[in-house]
Formats: C-alpha cells, sequence, structure tokens
C-alpha cells in the first residue's frame, strides 16, 4: 500500500498550461542550483585539503561558502520535487512533468533556457527521445 502512496505522489499531473506556468519558478530554482553547483566547483579544492588537514587543526576560509552551496542546491532541489516536477539532470536544467494523454502518461519535457514547454516523450524514454508537442495530439 505505502508504494501505491508513493506512486501517486511522484505521479502528479500536469496540464500543458500549468508546466508553462510553473517555468519561471523552475528557471529560478535551477539557476540557483546552477550558481551553488558553480561555488562548489570553485571551493572543492580548498575544502577537500582543510578536510585532509583536519587532524593537524587545519582550517578553510570558504567552508562555508561550500556548506551554503550544498544547502542552497538541496533546498531547491527539494522545492522542484515538491512541485511534483521530475529534475532529470541539472547541468542541463532538464526536467520533466509527468501528463495524462489518450488515458496515459507521458512526460512533457522542458530544459532550462525554454521559454516554455514544446517537448514531450514517453516514460520509459528520455530526453534524446523527446518529441514535438504538435506530435502528440
Amino acid at each position: 500500500m505505502a508504494h501505491d502512496d508513493n506512486q501517486e505522489q511522484h505521479e502528479r499531473i500536469f496540464t500543458l498550461s500549468e508546466a508553462n506556468r510553473l517555468i519561471p519558478q523552475l528557471n529560478a530554482k535551477l539557476i540557483s542550483i546552477q550558481q551553488a553547483k558553480a561555488v562548489l566547483s570553485r571551493t572543492k579544492d580548498d575544502v577537500e585539503k582543510a578536510s585532509s588537514q583536519a587532524e593537524y587543526g587545519g582550517g578553510s576560509t570558504v567552508g562555508h561558502l561550500y556548506i551554503l552551496g550544498l544547502q542552497q542546491i538541496s533546498a531547491n532541489l527539494q522545492a522542484i520535487q515538491e512541485l511534483g516536477i521530475l529534475v532529470k539532470d541539472l547541468d542541463l536544467g532538464l526536467c520533466d512533468f509527468p501528463h495524462l494523454h489518450d488515458g496515459r502518461v507521458v512526460y512533457l519535457c522542458w530544459k532550462l533556457g525554454e521559454q516554455e514547454v514544446r517537448w514531450w516523450h514517453e516514460t520509459n524514454s528520455g530526453y534524446k527521445d523527446r518529441c514535438p508537442l504538435e506530435d502528440l495530439a
């Protein structure tokens, strides 16, 4: 029974207009995640060096930035997932919206930088197989 509850929660169904209304919010959250990932990338070496020196009292001037970056990624990712949006690739900013079409679920597919949802694909395929929305009609 718990599995079914999980499935229903995971499979929030979106209309095209609902998905498109969430794009500005999704855009902001994904940009925030990408900015935080850039901070992690810039501070990673220093944090690792400090970590390896920890038993000798080593510290890091950027450790707090690294932790803030992790928190920023986690909070934004959780907020996106709580909306029912499926995050497929953080680097691309690739997301899917479960959508009911002819009695079956397909994914409306959106990528960071696109103004609106214009693509879809089957739930068992991905970005490389996405098709224009016109093909869904």
